[in-house]
Parts: structure tokens; sequence; C-alpha cells
């Protein structure tokens, strides 16, 4: 799986290890999940500004969030020998995850690969709606995060 990542040049930076750790658990949800090699997500770290914008316009919600998705697929259904299965945008806000970094008492590492791995579960169609959906994806974060030694 292909993660493009960018970010916006003078806000705070990502950890200097982070990419290799984002495509750890994209390689590792690629085997868990069955998906083509050829599987691409867009990421994109950015500030509260931004992020309050992009979840206004898109979400009508007037208020800076931690991570936001926008799938690309209307469902799961996709072909093994696709050329291109382009599963959606992931946008990090770093200024919403260095506090709450700061209020689980973890690093901005730890946090940061925590809404990634959410961002991603939900472009991969999960959810959060009720309890039992909510409990589904908390067992399949901590399996993720587990695997690249980042667990809470």
């Amino acid at each position: 799986m292909t993660v493009i990542l960018s970010r916006q040049l003078g806000h705070l930076a990502p950890p200097p290890d982070i990419e290799d750790s984002i495509n750890l658990i994209s390689s590792l949800a690629l085997k868990d999940f069955r998906l083509p090699a050829t599987a691409e997500i867009s990421l994109l770290f950015c500030d509260n500004d931004t992020i309050q914008e992009l979840n206004k316009q898109w979400r009508n919600i007037d208020a800076a969030t931690d991570v936001l998705s926008f799938s690309m697929l209307d469902d799961l259904d996709f072909n093994m020998q696709d050329e291109e299965l382009l599963l959606g945008d992931i946008i990090i806000s770093l200024e919403r995850a260095a506090l709450q970094a700061q209020e689980y008492g973890h690093s901005l590492r730890r946090e940061v690969l925590f809404l990634f791995t959410h961002g991603l579960l939900h472009l991969l169609g999960f959810d959060h709606k009720d309890e039992s959906e909510a409990e589904e994806m908390r067992r399949l974060e901590e399996k993720l995060l587990a695997q690249v030694g980042s667990l809470r």
C-alpha cells in the first residue's frame, strides 16, 4: 500500500520516524484486510484552522477535530487485480494530536499513529455509531497499534 504523505509548511512537524510506522501499519492492514498492493491513501498533516475549515466544508461542523477521513470507495467490493485502488484521504491536525497526547499522557508519535489507524479503518468501512461497532473498531485499532509497539 502506498501512503502519500504531505504537511503544511511552517507548522508543527510530525515525529521524525512517523512515516516508517505509518507504512508498517498500512502494510499490516493490507494483509489483514486482503487489500491489493496497489491500494493508495493520501495523508495530510495540518493545523487546527485547516481541519476546522475542512470539517465545516464537508461535514457542516464548524469545529476543529483530530482526524477526518474521506473514503473514495462506495463499498469494499474490489478486484485484487485492479491496477489502482484509491482508498481515500486522511487529514490529521498535529495541533490537536499534540494536545491529546499531553492529555492522555503518551507521546505525539503514539497519538498520530492512533489517529492514522482510526482514519484508515474508517476508509475501510468501519465506524463507531453504536457500542458494538465501537468495540470492534477499538479492537482492530489496538491490534494494529500493538504490532508497531504503540499501545496506550
